[in-house]
């Protein structure tokens, strides 16, 4: 049988050696799988600050809106979430889609919805466990909104000009250059903005 000198100088068996080497091979992967279970773990289990805004705001108000009768019957809230979404505008729009609330919708998480509510679960318990189902539910951010009131027009990029004409359900025909959507947004201001 040959043998290796090691470094403290004893002499092992080279069939020692290569068990060792496997064994010591095997318990790094062991380890190394542990570690990204337990990422893995901790970053579904908890929501992290500003996730899952629109899910959160969007349960918080409608659970707000509910009496305490409603709240106990799963129709009764069933059916008033899907009106609460059938009114959902934009990115609230989107979460209905995604939980099934719309009638577009090929999803069927309402129900994942529904048996919290009644339970008086808080919206933010009932966003992390539909995180868990859904990922892109709490991938929903709302716009970032422009203070009409203090902001200088002529800075913002066209595309954000835009953006603001589109939310006021306004248009700009003839609109070329970027002065004239400055110039439309000034005259629509009145109308749209509290001052």
């Amino acid at each position: 049988v040959p043998y290796i000198l090691c470094v403290s100088g004893r002499k092992v068996c080279a069939t020692c050696t290569s068990r060792l080497v496997t064994m010591r091979g095997e318990l790094a992967v062991l380890t190394c799988v542990g570690v990204v279970v337990l990422l893995f773990c901790s970053t579904t289990a908890k929501l992290k600050e500003g996730d899952c805004e629109v899910c959160i705001k969007f349960l918080t108000k409608f659970t707000d809106g509910l009496s305490s009768s409603e709240k106990d019957d799963a129709a009764v809230v069933e059916k008033k979430f899907r009106e609460a979404c059938a009114q959902a505008k934009k990115k609230e729009n989107r979460f209905c889609y995604y939980v099934g609330g719309t009638e577009d919708a090929a999803t069927g998480l309402v129900k994942e919805v529904v048996r919290p509510v009644t339970s008086s679960i808080p919206a933010e318990k009932i966003c992390e466990k539909l995180k868990k189902l859904d990922s892109q539910i709490c991938e929903l951010k709302y716009d970032k909104q422009i203070d009409l009131k203090n902001v200088d027009l002529k800075k913002l990029r066209v595309k954000e000009l835009k953006k603001i004409l589109f939310d006021w359900e306004e248009e700009c025909k003839g609109c070329v250059e970027k002065d004239d959507f400055v110039k439309r947004i000034e005259e629509l201001k009145p109308r749209h903005v509290e001052l």
